[in-house]
């Protein structure tokens, strides 16, 4: 890389230490190229990206940001897992490193917050954004269901309690 590569990759990651809610940092080593490119399809379907690049070059990105304890873990060969998803990342990268053994999870940040590969896990059990606010719909729906639900009954129980009086009545 030359020195303008350089100075614009601190710059997009400076931008993204900046502007995300989420930050997972794992070792790579030891993963094929067909498992890393598995990594990268699954962490973009889940709204989540991942980069590889020279630490000494994350650090300088990190000087500054709400993340900057996470340049602790970036030693030997790491790669950067984020999203704007606070659970996104966490959980592809929790899912694959299940999968792959050679994936080891070192940490990350949510916010100011540290996290150790615990708290990744944690994180990473925890239902996305998509799914809180499908549950929060779900909730807010239920109440006017179970109400026309109510209204209806009654109406349904008198029919058939005529019903059975007209039934009786034809029988005798």
């Amino acid at each position: 890389m030359d020195r303008a590569q350089k100075e614009e990759l601190v710059t997009s990651l400076t931008e993204v230490f900046n502007t995300t809610s989420v930050v997972v940092v794992a070792h790579y080593s030891g993963l094929t190229v067909a498992q890393m490119s598995n990594l990268r399809r699954q962490m973009k379907a889940s709204g989540a990206t991942v980069k590889v690049a020279k630490n000494r070059l994350a650090k300088i990105a990190l000087e500054g940001s709400e993340v900057a304890h996470v340049a602790s873990l970036l030693k030997g060969p790491t790669i950067i897992a984020y999203s704007s998803d606070p659970v996104a990342a966490p959980k592809v990268a929790v899912d694959f490193a299940k999968a792959n053994d050679k994936f080891v999870i070192l940490g990350g940040a949510f916010g100011k917050t540290a996290l150790n590969p615990d708290g990744v896990k944690a994180l990473a059990t925890m239902p996305s954004l998509d799914e809180l606010r499908a549950k929060l719909i779900g909730l807010i729906q239920a109440p006017a269901t179970k109400i026309a639900q109510l209204s209806t009954a009654p109406a349904a129980k008198l029919a058939r309690v005529f019903g059975a009086y007209g039934r009786e009545n034809e029988a005798a």
